[in-house]
């Protein structure tokens, strides 16, 4: 007699509860499957854009085989700290004191020149960082006054260098944007944020500058229309971080606060320069009309900043033809300022609120301002300080004319004054 061995006896509930949990495990091992891919495949992609880029991925930690940096750059660091610390108190408004500063732009210096050097921990506050960052702003207005750019691979190695700091000094910003943002200070905390934008968009500015003129190497005509892009945005980016600042000060303030000989053309120039790839990318022409009379007594940086907020704001709007920045005498010690583009024009209903900070585009419509609306209204606040009185005209078909009038006093020209 043959004997049937028997089995458990499992209900329906169990059989199907136990598959379900066998479901459950296939699916959970294939998401993690899947997961491990994507992740594989995001880090391929990352790596193959470092190799075309031509940088080599380096630990954020400071790895003592590290070679040491140049000795002209560590001269050009040493520089950059002496000018920033020599002028803290008189530039930056930071509570800290001459000694505390000097101490903590060596500690800063001395991490960025000598591998292996652990860095200081003074340096993981507001204070420390900010001088990174205007250190490494210094550099690069250093790089751009040398009669020879230095090689790319020591830019992009010392760049590197402050980024490793930067990292090694960094706050938990969740928990520190939280804490601050609630608090009394949240102001500060904004105007803090904004400055530490800024330095680090002065060095994308300057490389993308760099690599569009061939100083390190021959760029065809695609790559210069992409770095043309990569200067256009980061010079909208560091306007919109400057305009913070000033606003977060009362956008009255000039830096000059005493009347300075300066160059009416060499301003003009410099504004032209800084807007030229944004120009060249959107096809743009761009005419200067400098006054007869150029040296003139006023206020430059407060004058550049308007006309800077003024042409870029016309080569943000206008699609063909040309942005006009001009100069023109109306009297002896008068001169008349303009940014005129031939764009679309302003609609009635936007002049209400043209010069209104912080001001929500209702719509996305044919014609908008920027969302925050800070440029027109610091440069009204700015013309106001100088004495003026910020005016437009504008119509459709026509385009849109900021003009305002300034009394410059005409001065010996002597020496040739830039700004």
């Amino acid at each position: 007699m043959r004997v049937t061995p028997t089995r458990p006896v499992t209900s329906d509930v169990e059989r199907r509860s136990g598959g379900e949990r066998r479901g459950e495990d296939r699916r959970a091992r294939a998401e993690a499957v899947a997961r491990d891919r994507r992740v594989g495949r995001e880090r391929r992609r990352h790596e193959r854009r470092r190799r075309k880029l031509g940088i080599h991925w380096r630990s954020p930690m400071l790895h003592s085989r590290e070679a040491p940096p140049p000795t002209d750059v560590v001269v050009g660091l040493r520089s950059a700290a002496a000018h920033v610390t020599a002028n803290w108190h008189h530039e930056y408004k930071d509570g800290a004191t001459g000694p505390e500063v000097t101490e903590l732009a060596d500690a800063l210096v001395a991490a960025l020149t000598r591998p292996g050097t652990t860095v200081d921990t003074r340096l993981r506050s507001v204070t420390g960082r900010r001088l990174l960052n205007l250190i490494r702003a210094q550099m690069c207005v250093e790089w751009r006054r040398r009669p020879a750019t230095p090689a790319g691979s020591e830019i992009l190695s010392i760049l590197e260098r402050f980024e490793a700091v930067r990292v090694s000094i960094e706050p938990d910003w969740g928990q520190y944007f939280a804490s601050r943002l609630q608090g009394p200070d949240g102001l500060a905390l904004v105007v803090e944020v904004a400055h530490d934008l800024r330095s680090p968009l002065t060095s994308v500015l300057f490389l993308a500058e760099t690599l569009q003129r061939a100083q390190s190497g021959e760029v065809n005509e695609l790559q210069r229309r992409q770095l043309g892009l990569i200067y256009s945005a980061a010079l909208g980016l560091s306007e919109m971080a400057s305009n913070v600042i000033e606003m977060a000060r009362g956008g009255r303030r000039l830096a000059d606060d005493q009347p300075t000989p300066f160059s009416v053309t060499a301003m003009l120039e410099a504004v032209r320069d800084m807007v030229q790839p944004m120009a060249e990318e959107k096809g743009l022409a761009i005419r200067l009309l400098p006054p007869t009379s150029d040296h003139r007594l006023g206020h430059p940086e407060a004058l550049s900043r308007v006309l800077l907020n003024l042409t870029t704001n016309a080569m943000k709007f206008t699609e063909d033809g040309f942005v006009e920045i001009i100069g023109r005498e109306v009297g002896l010690n008068r001169v008349e300022f303009s940014v005129r583009d031939t764009g679309p024009g302003i609609p009635p209903a936007a002049l209400e609120t043209l010069y209104s900070a912080f001001r929500r585009s209702p719509s996305r419509g044919e014609f908008q301002f920027s969302g925050t609306g800070l440029g027109l209204a610091l440069c009204r606040r700015l013309v106001e300080a100088m004495g003026s009185e910020l005016q437009v005209n504008t119509r459709p078909g026509w385009g849109t004319r900021f003009h305002f009038e300034l009394s410059l006093c005409p001065v010996d020209s002597g020496p040739r004054t830039t700004h």
